[in-house]
């Protein structure tokens, strides 16, 4: 696997990697799907714990790891940062906005960061409270391999070479199933035409990480994929220890205390109140009981020695992970009484809102979101400025998690990281089922309120925004319900859990998420706090989580079981034209000023595509009619015995040009005006006047000729062309047009 070959690229690119020189550079590359996958360090952020620059394809990654050497005073949590950054010029572009450059994370990059957090954190020994940071950056894409896959790799292997304290290394590998086939790290483009797109994460041994998106397959299905992707990433994990063989920095010393004698002091003086306090289902009671027991801890065991302050709280969450994993593993009894398997209480209920287009409010045990479906135009879509070029949506889904939920007080600002991830999370377990943008035309936004959190808030949403969209009208197939399990796993001990609580989650193994309907899987997530978990725990899992989701569904049955068959008068409707390419100038006008003016006195929304299609929203279905006439007169071309409703644009001597379908002129000549003879126009015709004309012909070159005396121009009636009369003659003129002179006859042009 060893090689001195440049990362990627060739030619002049690839000469710019040539040379040490002044580095002591060390790489490492292998095949990889078919794709090179090159590892190297040595050359790039040399000051940082470790570093890797990372390639596949043409995408280019650069991962940095730095811990900071001490502890700071009073730290109780591990304070882990992981940030995924693109750089526009990695894609050859310029940012958008005013100040031309990156601003703060995008969604995606906030996505990718969790993607790199969720399998590395796990790996961290218990009491190392080091500041540690990964930086990953994106500097090429190649438009063809997503750099998330790329960035996973690359912080595991600058972690790995780091010396930092860290069980690893990971891989990871995307998973697409097209054909009914796997597809190891699929393209951007089949991507698109997969059925599955799923993101896992783990050590040589186990899984750690599971994220995906998918169009109801079925658990047997996913469980393969899983596998799938573990096994295939087996030669990254084997790539990564050959580069840290050649290059990892010493490993840090970390010292292991003994806390067996104030552990077995807690046990012998707290561990009966705190089973009692455990036994209180309520959660704010039993939080109110399990502070207090903290407190005496706090008490008995700190003294006057402030010091130990951090210690004994370290020890006690310890016994309370003892007391409920050892409830569940030998009693089979959760905190709150229930067995592995019962789901809490539901209650579902919709059209909880006036005036909103679609609400749901559901409510598991405690936990409840209330969900609002908004239905928008084309205008109303998320332009998305990617690195693979402008993307635009058009469902969208937001979370939002106010901390009165739990009954606490914090800070109002923009969404974190975690409501992020959460509503990406509901957003793709929702999405395979929505009809395809052409069966209905509607930008759809749902948020989320969490107004209630005592368990998996995220899989209340995917049953909330379920119901909310089908009370708006949306066409659903099928509702979509979501499930949270846990894992409780002591040596070859093991319970899964359904309908995980807070407190379950906290002091568990496992977070697996699972979304979809009666016919198959939409979504999964899983996150492991342990050395990650084996296939057979995952299919117990799957199989359990199907049970619950399926009693879900039943539950939100009783509120609403299939999408409602009209929408609420609040919703505007939408009526979809195709109108010819080259007609689209017409429709807009010069600098939009003809489709500002139609939407002005219709009062529509009107959205334009490329490829002609026209889309006119209205709540007003008369204005919506108006607005589609206007436009297909704009667009339509003229026929030959048509009648339409012209305008007189300018007068002649010889008659009047009348514009007809809002873009085209045509003449009506004098003796076309009237059956009555016509002296003069101006005496007649007034230009802007309306008038209603017939098409008698369209010669080769497209001049059009128009009759005003074949209409009616009261009731828009054709009318039988009478003959004209002959004109009279003038005055000096006989019957034939002769003129007499001194008694005689002439005849013009000769005598």
């Amino acid at each position: 696997m060893s090689s001195d070959a440049p990362p990627s690229g060739g030619g002049r690119v690839a000469a710019a990697w040539k040379g040490e020189g002044m580095f002591k550079i060390v790489r490492r590359e292998t095949d990889w799907g078919g794709r090179k996958l090159v590892l190297e360090t040595g050359r790039l952020a040399r000051q940082a714990d470790g570093a890797v620059l990372a390639s596949l394809g043409e995408t280019v990654v650069l991962a940095t790891a730095v811990a900071a050497r001490t502890v700071k005073p009073g730290q109780n949590f591990f304070p882990l940062t992981v940030n995924y950054q693109e750089k526009a010029f990695a894609a050859g572009k310029i940012p958008g906005g005013f100040f031309k450059r990156e601003g703060r994370p995008s969604e995606k990059e906030t996505l990718t960061s969790r993607l790199i957090d969720r399998p590395i954190r796990p790996l961290f020994p218990d009491g190392f409270r080091n500041e540690t940071q990964v930086i990953v950056t994106v500097l090429a894409h190649d438009g063809e391999n997503d750099p998330d896959i790329l960035a996973m790799v690359a912080a595991s292997a600058a972690l790995t070479i780091s010396g930092v304290p860290f069980l690893g290394p990971i891989a990871a590998a995307r998973v697409g199933y097209v054909g009914g086939e796997f597809v190891l790290n699929p393209s951007i483009e089949q991507t698109r035409k997969s059925d599955l797109d799923l993101v896992v994460a783990g050590t040589r041994d186990a899984v750690m990480m599971v994220e995906s998106e998918a169009k109801e397959l079925t658990e047997e299905t996913m469980l393969g994929a899983v596998v799938f992707g573990h096994r295939q990433f087996q030669p990254v994990i084997d790539l990564i220890i050959d580069l840290a063989q050649a290059a990892a920095k010493e490993p840090w010393p970390l010292e292991s205390a003994d806390h067996a004698e104030l552990d077995a002091a807690l046990r012998r003086d707290l561990e009966a109140d705190l089973q009692a306090a455990y036994a209180e289902p309520v959660k704010q009671a039993r939080h109110e009981k399990v502070a207090a027991v903290r407190a005496r801890a706090l008490e008995l065991f700190v003294g006057e020695d402030a010091s130990r302050t951090q210690l004994v709280a370290d020890r006690f969450e310890a016994l309370e992970a003892a007391v409920v994993r050892g409830q569940i593993l030998d009693r089979g009894v959760r905190i709150d009484g229930r067995d592995v398997r019962t789901v809490r209480p539901i209650e579902a209920a919709v059209g909880v809102l006036p005036r909103v287009h679609g609400s749901a409010l559901f409510t598991r045990g405690e936990t409840q979101a209330l969900c609002v479906a908004t239905l928008g135009t084309g205008q109303d879509e998320q332009v998305i400025d990617a690195l693979e070029g402008d993307l635009r949506e058009h469902y969208l889904l937001h979370y939002n998690f106010p901390p009165y939920s739990v009954g606490e007080t914090g800070r109002m600002g923009t969404p974190g990281r975690r409501e992020v991830g959460h509503g990406k999370l509901a957003w793709r377990a929702t999405r395979p089922l929505l009809p395809s943008k052409d069966a209905f035309p509607y930008t759809i936004r749902v948020v989320s309120e969490i107004t209630e959190s005592n368990g998996s808030s995220s899989m209340a949403t995917v049953c909330g925004t379920s119901l909310a969209l089908m009370d708006a009208g949306v066409p659903l197939p099928r509702p979509v319900a979501g499930i949270a399990m846990g894992l409780i796993k002591e040596g070859d001990r093991f319970a899964v859990l359904s309908d995980i609580l807070g407190d379950e989650d906290h002091l568990g193994d496992m977070d697996f998420k699972v979304a979809g309907t009666e016919e198959g899987v939409t979504s999964l997530q899983m996150d492991i706090k342990i050395a990650g978990i084996t296939p057979e725990i995952m299919e117990i899992a799957l199989k359990q989580a199907r049970e619950g989701r399926i009693h879900i569904l039943g539950a939100m049955a009783k509120a609403l079981g299939i999408p409602r068959p009209e929408m609420r008068e609040t919703v505007p409707r939408v009526t979809t034209i195709q109108i010819p390419t080259d007609k689209i100038g017409a429709v807009i006008g010069g600098g939009g000023k003809t489709i500002r003016e139609i939407t002005e006195r219709t009062g529509t929304k009107i959205d334009i595509q490329d490829d002609g299609t026209v889309k006119i929203a209205s709540t007003d279905a008369m204005a919506a009619q108006r607005a589609v006439d206007w436009i297909r007169g704009l667009t339509a071309s003229p026929e030959v015995g048509t009648i339409y409703e012209g305008r007189v644009a300018r007068i002649v001597d010889f008659g009047a040009f009348v514009n007809i379908l809002g873009n085209i002129d045509g003449l009506c000549h004098i003796s076309e005006i009237s059956n009555e003879r016509v002296g003069k126009v101006s005496d007649v015709l007034k230009e802007g006047s309306s008038v209603k004309v017939k098409v008698l012909a369209i010669d080769d070159r497209g001049k059009i000729k128009l009759s005003m005396r074949a209409v009616d121009q009261v009731t828009g009636e054709p009318l039988e062309v009478q003959p004209r009369p002959p004109r009279p003659p003038r005055e000096g003129e006989g019957d034939r047009g002769e003129r007499r002179e001194g008694g005689f006859r002439r005849r013009r042009g000769g005598e």
